[in-house]
Order: C-alpha cells, then structure tokens, then sequence
C-alpha cells in the first residue's frame, strides 16, 4: 500500500515544530501543515469523495495549495491541478474531462471559475479558497474556512495501493485538446524522493524558493514534494517577480533554487544585483526549456554555482534526466538518465541510434505515466512496446550526457511555459471572420519565444489585429496571448493546400532584423 501523502505525515510527525511554510510574514510548521490537511480530507470524506474519485484545484503559490493537495491524496481521491490563468472555457475542459466530483477555487479566480464549475452538472461540490473572512458566503459554493473550522484535524490516511491514480496533470501534446496524463502514487513518490535525496538534497534547514507554479509537474516534484519529504522549509512566492524574488532569497537565506530559464534571465539582468545577498544558495536547478549557455556561465561567474539542467514531461512525472550535484556539468546537456529511468535515441525504424546520432527521445522506467486519462487510443501512440515517444529529438554523447536538438514540431515555449500553437488556431477558427490561421514561436531574448499570430479573412469581410486579440483575450490564458498578430490576404500553402509555417517563421525573423 501507499499514497503520495503519507511523507507529510511523517516529516510532520519526525519535526512538528519545524517551520514547513513561509508566506512573507507568515509561518506555519510541519503540524500545522499537516493537521490542515487532515481537515481537507475530513471534509472530503463527509461529501463521500474518496478512493476512485477526482478533485480539481486551482489555486496560486500560497500555503492553500499544499494543504489541500495532501489533503485530497489522503482521501484517497486524485488531484487535478488547474493552472490559475486559465479561462473558464478552459476550465471546463479539465472538470468534465476529469469527471472531478469537486473543485477548490481561489478567490481571486472565482469568477472564471464559477463560471466553469455552473457549465459541468457533473461537479458536484465548489469550495471558494483564499483571504476571506468567516462571515464571506460566496455567490455559488462553500467558504473554506466554514468546511475546515467543520472538520477534525486528525484522519486516518486511506491506505491507496501504488498503482493507483495520484495525479491528473493535463497536457497538450501536438494536436487536439489537452489529456489528462495519469500519474500514479509511486510515480509520483519516486520522482519526489529521488529528487529530495539526489538532485536538490533537500533536509532539514535548507529553505527552497516556491514560485515556479505548482500546478505544473516541475514545482510540484522537485519543489514541493522534494521539500516536504526532506523536511525543508518552502518560502512561496505566488508569482515570479524579480525583485521579489530576489528579495525573498536574501531574506529567508534560500538555499535551493529550481526556476525556469527565463528566470534566471532576469536575475542575471537586475543591474543592482549586489544589493541582494545569495551567499546562503547551494543549489540552482533548471528545466522546463533548454538553457542558453550564456545564462549558465553568467550565473556562475556572478554567484559561483553551476545551474544543474535537467529534462522531463508530465507524463514522465516529470524527471526523466539530470545532471547530478557533484557531478561534471556539461553545458548544453540535460544530464544522464535518473536511476530506473532508460533513456534512448530512437531512429524512425524504431531502432536505437548511435552515439551522437539525432533521433528521437524515448523513456521508459518507473516514471511514465499509466496513460491518458479516458483515451486508450493517445496512449497506444504515446507508449508503443513499453517506451515512451517524447517527440523530442536528441542525441546521446559517448559518456552517455543526453542533449535536446529539437522540439517537438510546433511547441512554443514562453518563458518556460508551454503553448501548443494547435489550442490557439482553433479558438481563432472559431472567429467568424477567420478563414486560415497559423500560430508560430519567434525568438525572444528574455523569454527564448514568443506567439505570433497569421490570419486571413473571408472572403469580403474585414479583419484587424485588434479584432483578433479581443477574441483570443476572452477564450484563453494570458501567457498564451501573442505578442503580434498580422492579417494576411492568403497564408503560404504547399501543393497539397497545406500551410507553411516554415515560411511563416522565415517572415517572421526577416521582419524581426528590419
């Protein structure tokens, strides 16, 4: 038996007067922590969700998101995080894929929330989380402070067997709508544990720096679950601001950083840098996009650490390689292969490629997924004779350091988050105005790239860029939102009436040197 939750129990039982969460002025311990927990599940338990069941949150970096996390996975329902920017079209997309019975909102995203949650019959429970007072009642659902002051702090965790789900992070993959990636307890668990002992050493007196989002697998694994099992202290910031940022770590003595490389960028870019003490970090880790070699050797000259780079997906829990503390860092590399994990490069006749031959990146081990939620035939394309296709092309150097070469096709990463030019075309063919339409990564110094939109008309209608920006602010995130957006009479199509987006970028980066 096991389930993800039941370290929050015995670090919090190992060191109950240990600081486990800061929040500027705020601190709570490992007791504390957990005891609120338990509360969640109780109130979960009363509302007859548990095992087999789904819960969807959506809330920031604040010590909510922990509380309730443990305190689903100790129901013995699984979590499905939603990310804060999201829309309610958007939204409504997890609840009902997920077939979640319950969704924690936080207040400041409530209304698009709420409006998700009236739009799905099949939720059944809406919890409003975050600064409201006792005497609050939100417009539609329950006030979390009513259904914790309701609850015991004690609960008997709900013994959920390795293999069962822990986990529903959604990810877009290439094509389509989002899928719910389907991570297990001992997926999950595995992950966290070798990044507490081996990648961040988290332990008690380190502090880590909380501000990449947790929704995401990245924080999730090797922030919070790495901190918790080695009994750290979090310090959360709930959005990456610079200065904040910066402040935090010189005044909290952070000793673990993982951050995206676009936050490293702007570290490296504050000019009154000598202002902020980071003496006490020991450890700066970095995935989500690869990182410029520039940002490495400038970080290192100015702080004296190497950033240690790693690579994963959500389907793989997501560490699937990383470069060791210790060991030699090579620039350019996301590391070898964790311990359990087979990394290979797979040549399109689904043979293994020689050193230092480009070709796919496939994974298989203890990490990868179960599959995608509800969709037998996605996994059966994901995961063929027990590997795992990433999309992502690789190759492997003769002392086995694995580098990314290439990206799947249309991926665009934004300052470390993803954005899958698929999701955007069809919100804009959607557009009644809108003939074709093609959504293109250009490069971008500070966030490694940026969306830019091609559109054409129909046929004696009239468009304009703002006309385009209007629609897409309505129906989507923020961090999808283009930087540009042009109007073209006709869209660039091959002999098949395919459109080039090989021709887009071309324009797009003539048009960027002018």
């Amino acid at each position: 038996m096991l389930n993800l939750a039941h370290f929050l129990d015995v670090t919090a039982n190992k060191y109950p007067d240990a600081t486990a969460i800061i929040m500027d002025d705020r601190k709570l311990t490992y007791a504390e922590v957990a005891q609120a927990a338990h509360r969640v599940a109780n109130a979960l338990k009363a509302k007859g969700i548990g095992r087999g069941d789904k819960v969807a949150m959506m809330i920031p970096n604040t010590p909510h998101f922990p509380i309730i996390y443990y305190g689903i996975l100790q129901a013995g329902a699984a979590v499905v995080p939603v990310n804060v920017l999201y829309q309610h079209f958007e939204i409504e997309h997890y609840l009902r894929d997920s077939e979640a019975s319950a969704f924690f909102a936080f207040q400041s995203f409530e209304e698009e929330a709420r409006k998700a949650f009236q739009n799905v019959p099949s939720c059944k429970h809406f919890v409003v989380v975050g600064p409201m007072t006792w005497l609050d009642t939100p417009e539609v659902g329950e006030n979390f402070m009513h259904l914790m002051m309701a609850s015991e702090p004690e609960f008997d965790t709900v013994q959920t067997n390795s293999e069962d789900t822990a986990i529903l992070l959604y990810t877009s993959g290439t094509t389509g709508s989002p899928k719910g990636a389907v991570l297990t307890h001992f997926n999950m668990f595995f992950n966290a544990y070798y990044c507490s002992k081996e990648i961040t050493q988290a332990s008690p007196g380190d502090v880590t720096l909380a501000t990449l989002p947790l929704f995401h697998s990245f924080g999730q694994t090797c922030v919070m679950n790495a901190s918790i099992m080695g009994g750290a202290t979090m310090t959360m910031l709930p959005r990456f601001e610079t200065a904040k940022a910066m402040e935090v770590i010189a005044r909290d003595n952070v000793s673990l950083i993982a951050l995206v490389p676009t936050m490293y960028f702007f570290i490296l870019s504050v000019p009154n840098w000598q202002d902020y003490d980071f003496s006490s970090l020991k450890v700066a880790v970095s995935g989500g996009a690869a990182l410029p070699g520039d940002v490495h050797r400038r970080f290192k000259e100015r702080y004296g650490l190497c950033i240690l780079e790693g690579y994963g997906l959500s389907e793989t829990s997501p560490v699937a390689s990383f470069t060791l503390f210790g060991e030699e860092v090579r620039v350019g590399s996301i590391g070898k292969p964790i311990w359990g994990v087979d990394m290979r490069i797979m040549r399109d006749d689904s043979s293994f490629a020689e050193v230092d031959e480009p070709g796919e990146i496939v994974i298989r081990g203890h990490n990868v997924m179960k599959g995608y939620y509800n969709r037998p035939d996605a996994t059966r394309e994901a995961v063929v004779n027990d590997w795992f296709h990433t999309g992502d092309i690789g190759k492997r150097d003769q002392d086995g350091y694995f580098y990314i070469v290439d990206r799947k096709k249309d991926l665009i990463i934004r300052g470390g988050m993803n954005i899958y030019p698929r999701e955007i075309e069809e919100v804009l063919y959607a557009h009644p105005k809108v003939l074709e339409a093609a959504v293109v990564g250009v490069p971008d110094e500070s966030r490694g790239e940026e969306v830019k939109v091609y559109v054409s008309p129909k046929e004696g209608e009239k468009l304009t860029p703002d006309d385009v920006m209007n629609f897409l602010k309505e129906r989507m995130a923020k961090y999808k939102w283009p930087k540009e957006v042009e109007i073209l009479n006709q869209l660039p199509k091959g002999p098949t009436g395919k459109i080039l987006k090989r021709e887009l970028k071309v324009m797009a980066a003539a048009q960027a040197e002018e």
